[in-house]
């Protein structure tokens, strides 16, 4: 290269090809042909190679050309995006945010990570609320859900948190009572504890085992709509729960819990859910990017 190469050097070269023509490009950015064929020549000359064949009807790309213009287009995405993150960076998170999650995950992990969230940004008041029950975050006015489970619509923008399975688990007097199931199937006969939790169907376990994913319909003569309520029963014995790790990972340490057909799991990792992109709002960036820390300073990352 002769000399460095100039942005807006690449940008022209870009709207040429995508306008098709010197003239139609002029007209776009408001400028003379003259200029436009200035600025080419200019590129031309820095990169030392021809990018354009001009005749009197058309233009086209040289093979370089096509190359450069692959590379122009990364080139002014990765610039343009510095610049909004950067842009984002400067400004000090304020205002209100709306924070929803469930009720056992949010009371025993998010509700800390606000505490000290709040004590960084003081300039920011933080709503938060817990159901167990699948929010729409444009009918609540929601800004950023935090959610256990890998079921995330598709016009939801997300970012994984934290990794965590569902296991299977019981009171080790429930298993010296009735035994442990030995086949998934042994489940029908085992009273196991159902709850109805955000978006999960009542009563039916979706599990990933050694064959791969099936699922499995359940029943027990206990049920609830409150994860918490449930964990109570198993701890008690009577019955199998399916449960995060997160929420049962120091009663298996101390034994008051043990694994059943531990080679089943059901993958629902931790997100933070948003209807609009973090770029976009710095309170929003903030909050996500702060979780993020937190939980993985919690290990739960």
């Amino acid at each position: 290269m002769k000399d460095l190469l100039q942005l807006e050097d690449l940008r022209v070269f870009c709207l040429v090809v995508r306008k098709g023509g010197f003239a139609a490009a002029a007209e776009a950015m408001a400028a003379s042909p003259a200029y436009v064929s200035k600025r080419i020549r200019v590129l031309e000359q820095c990169l030392d190679c021809r990018l354009l064949d001009r005749t009197t009807r058309r233009i086209a790309m040289t093979e370089r050309g096509e190359r450069i213009y692959q590379w122009a287009g990364k080139i002014l995405q990765d610039v343009e995006q510095m610049s909004v993150e950067i842009g984002s960076a400067r400004e000090q998170p304020r205002g209100i945010i709306r924070i929803s999650s469930s009720f056992g995950f949010g009371r025993v992990h998010l509700a800390p990570a606000l505490g000290e969230l709040a004590g960084h940004y003081p300039e920011l008041n933080i709503r938060f609320e817990v159901a167990d029950c699948l929010i729409d975050l444009a009918q609540e006015g929601i800004d950023l859900d935090i959610r256990v489970g890998n079921e995330i619509a598709p016009q939801l923008l997300a970012r994984k948190l934290a990794d965590n399975r569902r296991i299977l688990c019981a009171a080790p007097a429930y298993v010296a009572r009735h035994g442990a199931p030995a086949t998934l199937n042994a489940l029908s006969r085992h009273n196991c504890l159902v709850i109805k939790e955000r978006d999960h169907p009542f009563g039916v376990w979706r599990l990933t085992g050694p064959q791969g994913e099936c699922s499995i319909r359940v029943q027990g003569a206990l049920a609830a709509n409150h994860g918490e309520v449930v964990h109570q029963w198993a701890l008690q014995g009577h019955g199998i729960m399916l449960r995060s790790l997160w929420d049962v990972a120091g009663e298996l340490e101390r034994g008051e819990l043990v694994r059943v057909l531990p080679d089943y799991y059901l993958q629902a990792d931790i997100w933070a859910v948003y209807p609009e992109k973090l770029a976009s709002s710095a309170k929003l960036r903030v909050c996500v990017e702060f979780i993020q820390q937190y939980f993985r300073r919690s290990r739960l990352a």
